[in-house]
């Protein structure tokens, strides 16, 4: 049995910002399963898959800094080991579009990884990451960016990014070998586009 956890705000001017590349990927990954997300549960909206094990997926609801709430709920429920849980976040510290896959790692500073740490009771939960570039290192510009929808080439870059990781976690899913996943798809770099002049 998996859980795979998109992390991302609920409501809709969070709808498509780069903090919520989780739900994003999640959300494709239903479609392509053929499943939907039924009414809230345990703090989450799940929706369940059976190929031939059970597949639950989740989009916590209690925003991104309290997701190992809803990620501890269904995986002590359903008695789902940490490896067994996966992870799609964005990371600010990789390229737009970059696709890294881990089995294991810190939270980096992203407190919807340390939550979901501190619920599990352990970081050894595998990580689908998703770069989204890095602003200006500052607090409020670190804000905006996270909150900000992608445009342009980053829409581009990120839309194929979307679609590579849940093809990752299909793959995931089918064979259950998270280094073989991590073989097949950490290779993938996002396309470069050169800087356009203002």
């Amino acid at each position: 049995m998996k859980l795979i956890v998109g992390l991302g705000n609920i409501g809709r001017e969070y709808e498509n910002t780069r903090h919520n590349i989780g739900f994003m990927v999640v959300d494709e990954l239903a479609r392509r399963l053929g499943v939907s997300f039924g009414k809230e549960d345990r703090n989450a909206f799940a929706a369940e898959y059976r190929a031939p094990e059970k597949i639950i997926i989740i989009k916590p609801t209690t925003y991104m800094n309290l997701s190992g709430i809803a990620a501890g709920a269904y995986a002590n429920f359903y008695h789902i080991e940490p490896e067994d849980v996966a992870v799609i976040q964005d990371d600010m510290d990789m390229p737009v579009g970059q696709l890294r896959i881990r089995r294991k790692g810190s939270a980096g500073g992203h407190n919807g990884i340390k939550s979901i740490t501190e619920h599990l009771g352990t970081s050894e939960f595998p990580r689908f990451k998703i770069g989204i570039g890095h602003p200006a290192r500052n607090n409020k510009a670190v804000i905006n960016h996270v909150l900000h929808q992608f445009q342009g080439e980053d829409k581009i870059a990120i839309d194929e990014a979307v679609n590579e990781m849940a093809s990752a976690l299909e793959a995931w899913i089918k064979i259950g070998d998270i280094e073989q996943v991590m073989q097949d798809y950490n290779k993938k770099k996002p396309k470069k586009v050169e800087e356009k002049a203002e």
